[in-house]
């Protein structure tokens, strides 16, 4: 019976190493994490999902629908919708931080994440960019 014992304990020590370590490697990648650049335009999540829009119908569309409670997103370049997203807990909105930006180009530099699919974005510096040709 004792042996039962031995073997269950090195099974659950054995489990809490490899989560343990499973963690720290997930906050390794996330404290290596680099900066990046993403260009595009500021648009309200809803459009760019629903109407599939290339660039944003006008800027008082885009504000309308931000300051009705839509999330303004950004709509790269690259064709990839970009959730701004903060790092702060609580986690709080970047409407704020956009809306001067609605319906226009802008470039953002900060911490990109990929999820499921999902790309998001914790703005660490934001500008207009120029127009695109």
């Amino acid at each position: 019976m004792r042996l039962g014992k031995i073997w269950i304990s090195r099974t659950v020590v054995l489990s809490a190493v490899v989560i343990m370590a499973g963690g720290v490697s997930g906050f390794l990648l996330i404290a290596q994490q680099k900066s990046s650049t993403v260009e595009g335009y500021v648009l309200d999540s809803s459009c760019a999902f629903t109407k599939s829009l290339d660039k944003p119908i006008s800027r008082e569309c885009a504000l309308s629908c931000a300051t009705a409670g839509s999330q303004l997103v950004i709509l790269g370049d690259d064709k990839v919708i970009y959730w701004p997203i903060s790092d702060a807990m609580p986690a709080t909105g970047q409407n704020a931080r956009l809306l001067e930006f609605a319906g226009g180009r802008v470039q953002a530099k900060g911490k990109v994440y990929d999820r499921g699919g999902s790309k998001a974005i914790v703005i660490e510096g934001l500008q207009a960019a120029p127009a695109k040709k």
